[in-house]
């Protein structure tokens, strides 16, 4: 059955009255479908596509094979990836090693490598499916899921993981998007009205750190978080070691729309909270609030990621076991900041989006 439920009307009034209830505790409840793991458990683990055939299950689709691009400790190399556009958001390419800036804490560094970046996308779908607000958002989604995959080319591999007061894995690693969808189709209404978003993003992580590959993870949530066992404080600590790209689809922007009374505070963090995981990693996050922005912001996302630059660097500095605050700038011939025409004619600065720094290893274990 299509995701797109049926009595999609009604959960929509259900859900234009529960915005003006005051007061949104979420809790736990007992209830589940069927036999399920414990919360203290750790979620099914995600078997990644690898650079080799050993532990490949029969059956099993070849992986990628291109290397991967991404800050190593293990390298004298940081890698780094851009995104260049105009003010419009549209993609700004053909430019040169010559055209970057990079700057580690604030002093310039010489760009050993430059290319741009056409490997097959690895991505993670990692998607809110929880019976909050009548499960409404959960279903909208998955049918929001389910149109990411139009956008995807056939050596692209994508994985599909849900969370509500768990992740669960939908579906591995696949080169075959329709099992994705069916992935999608099979989804049963919500067993928990909690969100891990902290837990599940964590994890999420952990399980690509090994994966090769152009990766990124796209999240379509509400960016609530409910029940975690990390903190802000922890999630935002990891993403300063990870080189996964973070592209965020926020589901629930509606609050502002239908809501008497207009966003709330906490809705207003929960935005913020997309925000910045994707500022951090070089990604962008995307607010719609009607089903017809859908198609342009999921083609934006696929674009973004087949369009980045990568510019490697050995940094001037000697390891510190520190961050390191990375500014990426794109010149023109002369030097100068590179300037485009706007909608309107006006000249202005090109936006460039990459990850805001990275975790330098100690001397003792160099780069």
């Amino acid at each position: 059955m299509k995701l797109t439920i049926g009595a999609k009307a009604i959960l929509m009034g259900a859900l234009i009255a529960a915005l003006v209830i005051p007061g949104t505790a979420w809790t736990a409840r007992a209830q589940q479908e069927g036999p399920q793991q414990p919360a203290s458990q750790q979620p099914e683990p995600v078997t990644p596509p690898t650079s080799t055939n050993g532990g490949q299950q029969k059956g099993q689709q070849q992986p990628p094979s291109q290397p991967t691009t991404s800050i190593s400790v293990q390298s004298t190399l940081v890698d780094v990836d851009a995104v260049v556009t105009d003010q419009d958001g549209n993609l700004v390419t053909g430019l040169q090693k010559e055209n970057f800036r990079v700057f580690d804490n604030g002093q310039p560094q010489q760009i050993a490598n430059f290319a741009p970046t056409e490997a097959p996308l690895t991505t993670v779908i990692l998607l809110e499916y929880s019976a909050r607000f009548y499960g409404y958002f959960g279903a909208q989604g998955a049918y929001w899921a389910d149109g990411f995959l139009q956008n995807l080319k056939p050596q692209d591999w994508v994985a599909l993981k849900t969370f509500d007061l768990r992740t669960s894995l939908r579906q591995d690693f696949t080169q075959d998007k329709r099992e994705v969808d069916q992935a999608l189709r099979e989804l049963g209404f919500p067993g928990f009205h909690e969100s891990v978003l902290f837990d599940a993003l964590y994890e999420t992580l952990d399980q690509l750190r090994d994966v090769r590959g152009k990766k990124s993870i796209l999240i379509i949530a509400t960016g609530f978080d409910t029940f975690s066992k990390h903190n802000l404080d922890q999630m935002l600590n990891r993403l300063k070691e990870t080189e996964v790209t973070i592209f965020c689809v926020g589901m629930a922007e509606a609050l502002d729309l239908y809501s008497p009374q207009g966003a709330s505070l906490g809705y207003l963090q929960a935005k913020n909270q997309l925000e910045t995981f994707s500022r951090m990693t070089g990604g962008y996050a995307f607010f719609p609030r009607f089903q017809g922005e859908m198609p342009g912001i999921f083609n934006t996302v696929a674009t973004y990621l087949r369009g980045q630059y990568t510019l490697v660097f050995s940094p001037s500095t000697p390891a510190d076991g520190r961050y390191h605050k990375l500014q990426v700038e794109v010149v023109d011939e002369d030097g100068n900041p590179m300037e485009l025409a706007n909608k309107k004619g006006k000249k202005k600065k090109v936006v460039v989006s990459a990850r805001t720094g990275y975790m330098a290893p100690t001397s003792t274990t160099g780069y």
